[in-house]
């Protein structure tokens, strides 16, 4: 065991500062919790380092989720035949159960075996918040003379644990709160705060985008969305939930006592040493509130426009299109789909110096030197059209709008281009093309949108495939790209030149510990880019059909989304499937369309 205080190992390890120790310190005299749990509130550190240097120092083991009882009953049965009050243990957040002395992973043993075999040959696990409580261990020894292990563990894992304690102590009907008060009260025990801290941080570690957390009869879940796909991290007693809801409604400045209707909130915290934008929604629903928690990390650093995935022809399109002197740069997508990401790159390579770049956002998802930005406030008037026209008072250069979402923000973007400005914008639309109709459909003449248009640009982003299990795809998935690729070519697209001469390499996705069994790491993002000029300008002006728009478009080079995905399959990033499940839907509304199109 170190004898040295925790406080100094995480130093020493270079995860904490000495001004973090300090916060700490201070925090514990107005609180009376453990120096790590003090860390853990303030965000200084994350709970997973946290657990390794307690256990390094402590010589204690580290709890797995596996390990844990899941029947509520179980949590019951060692303080049964121990003769320990389950309310007492409670109060000590401390959990006891049976498990196999040969068992390394302390797993609890099922009750079954229990009625089944002697005690006095089971070791007792004690998973607590602070296992060396000299009150706790004095209580066990005089109960217990047998082997007995002490247990480190994540704190959402105790939380689950103590839980079905009191649900196995309680045997009552778990009822809805109604008591304003009970529910504040209940949102800053230091268990809920725990919990709702572990959830945040574990968020960040798996680079998640959202949380979800959703109620059910019995139960409730915490999901994930990692890459674009949903996945499943725990799930909790349903006597939970009003807690927690409350908690997270509380950090996101939302009404607690409002539970009948849909809600917003937002607000900056600060999580394992990281400030974070949350953006919580609420939605009632039939056992309770669905939360949504959409996470943007203050300060990251942007991805290269080659880590975004933006090469090629795309690249050539979006590095002329610029360096215009004015005009107006669309990005199109739904939401999620990297949009604001591409734009910042984009204002990062036009920041100089010597221009004015101001943007108006909703919300400021990066923070970015030299360039002005506000912040969109809907609530109170002050939305991107009111933004727009105070910001052309401010002498810019470059203008970045965080959403064109109506007819009066776009006219004002379009004028601010067509006077001398370059503007940036995202739309709503499923493809670049789409945006032109987008517009027009917003009130803009055709020929104002050909004459203030200088670039469109679509994108989804795709799973990368994970490196490490990767293999060769079979003859059955290189058939159907290959008769994909040749399905554009007839289409009229124009492939890259340089395709003939490099070699094909698809693959597909297995699974492995390192992609936690999906097969894919991480995410690329596909484009399509479009500059406005040449034949393009003119069917835009004239207001031809889409089908006019897209054979102009292809005579110059364009590439749609499907074919950039399938030109990244075919080097091994992603796989096809993937490429089909996100793009499939996009082919065939654009097909759809064309269709209506020609016949019209």
């Amino acid at each position: 065991m170190d004898q040295r205080r925790i406080g100094e190992l995480l130093v020493e390890r270079g995860v904490i500062s000495a001004s973090d120790v300090d916060q700490a310190v201070a925090y514990q005299r107005e609180t009376p919790v453990l120096f790590g749990q003090a860390l853990l509130r303030l965000g200084a550190v994350a709970e997973d380092i946290l657990l390794d240097t307690l256990s390094r120092q402590l010589d204690l083991p580290i709890l797995m989720a596996e390990a844990l009882p899941r029947e509520e009953a179980v949590y019951g049965v060692a303080p049964s035949d121990l003769d320990l009050p389950l309310r007492w243990l409670s109060e000590k957040a401390a959990v006891l159960w049976w498990c196999d002395p040969a068992d390394d992973q302390l797993t609890a043993l099922d009750p079954q075996a229990l009625d089944q075999r002697d005690h006095s040959a089971f070791r007792l696990v004690l998973f607590a918040r602070n296992p060396l409580d000299p009150a706790l261990l004095e209580r066990l020894q005089e109960a217990w003379s047998g082997p007995l292990t002490l247990a480190l563990g994540a704190n959402r894992l105790l939380d689950g644990a103590l839980a079905r304690l009191q649900a196995a102590g309680a045997r009552r009907q778990e009822g809805a709160l109604t008591d304003v008060e009970r529910l504040r009260e209940m949102a800053e025990e230091a268990p809920v705060i725990d919990f709702v801290n572990a959830v945040f941080e574990d968020a960040l570690r798996d680079n998640a985008s959202d949380i979800h957390i959703e109620p059910y009869e019995h139960e409730f879940q915490v999901r994930f969305r990692v890459d674009g796909v949903l996945r499943l991290v725990q799930t909790q007693p349903k006597g939970r939930f009003d807690a927690v809801a409350s908690r997270i409604k509380l950090v996101s400045a939302m009404d607690i006592a409002e539970r009948r209707l849909p809600q917003d909130g937002r607000q900056t915290v600060r999580f394992a040493g990281q400030d974070i934008d949350l953006r919580v929604s609420s939605l009632p629903g039939a056992w309770g509130e669905s939360l949504v928690l959409r996470l943007l990390r203050k300060r990251q650093e942007l991805p290269s426009l080659d880590g975004l995935g933006l090469q090629g022809p795309q690249r050539k399109v979006f590095d002329r299109i610029i360096r215009e002197p004015n005009g107006v740069i669309l990005v199109t997508g739904p939401t999620g789909s990297g949009k604001s990401t591409t734009l910042y790159r984009a204002l990062e390579l036009v920041n100089d110096g010597a221009r004015k770049i101001i943007t108006i956002e909703d919300p400021v998802e990066y923070d970015m030197d030299g360039v002005t930005q506000v912040q969109a406030r809907a609530d109170i008037g002050y939305d991107f059209a009111r933004g727009l026209r105070a910001i052309l008072r401010q002498d810019p250069d470059v203008i970045m709008i965080g959403e064109i979402r109506d007819g009066e923000t776009a006219r004002i973007a379009i004028q601010a281009a067509l006077t001398g400005h370059l503007v940036f914008s995202t739309l709503h639309t499923n493809t670049a093309l789409g945006a032109i109709e987008r517009l027009t459909d917003l009130g803009v003449e055709p020929f104002l949108v050909s004459a203030s248009l200088r670039g469109l640009l679509a994108q989804r982003l795709l799973r990368r495939l994970c490196d490490h299990c990767a293999k060769p795809a079979d003859a059955d998935s290189i058939a159907e790209a290959e008769r994909l690729m040749a399905h554009a070519a007839e289409q009229g697209t124009q492939w890259p030149a340089s395709l003939a001469h490099e070699p094909a390499a698809w693959k597909t996705p297995v699974g492995c510990d390192q992609c936690r069994q999906t097969g894919y790491a991480g995410r690329i993002a596909v484009y399509e880019a479009a500059a406005i000029e040449g034949d393009l300008k003119d069917a835009i002006a004239h207001n031809k059909g889409q089908a006019q728009i897209m054979d102009a478009a292809r005579r110059a080079g364009f590439l749609s989304l499907m074919e950039d995905g399938l030109l990244k399959a075919r080097t091994g990033v992603t796989s096809v499937s993937e490429v089909l499940r996100v793009l499939g839907g996009v082919v065939d509304e654009r097909d759809s369309q064309l269709s209506r199109a020609s016949q019209s």
